[in-house]
């Protein structure tokens, strides 16, 4: 899933990002767009895919997120999930 955010990308948005993709346990990408992204963010993002992992490596599953970030141009033309509209 596609996450983007005009402007900085900070920890308390990675947390939102992070209860989302908690709640569709379907998903396998874990995309954000923004401007650009604290250290803090990076490594929330981060530690939840390796949290992901070694829960599925614990419970025999084949389960994985990949993350991927970009920082930069954030476009409208993106479809994605825009950060401030995932609620507090």
């Amino acid at each position: 899933m596609l996450f983007k955010k005009r402007g900085v990308f900070d920890e308390k948005d990675a947390r939102k990002v992070v209860e989302w993709m908690s709640a569709h346990p379907e998903e396998r990408e874990l995309i954000v767009m923004a401007e650009s992204v604290t250290s803090e963010a990076k490594r929330r993002l981060w530690d939840y895919a390796r949290a992901v992992q070694l829960m599925a490596d614990m419970t025999g599953e084949e389960r994985s997120v990949r993350v991927e970030i970009l920082e930069g141009f954030v476009s409208e033309r993106v479809k994605g999930l825009d950060v401030e509209e995932l609620g507090t």
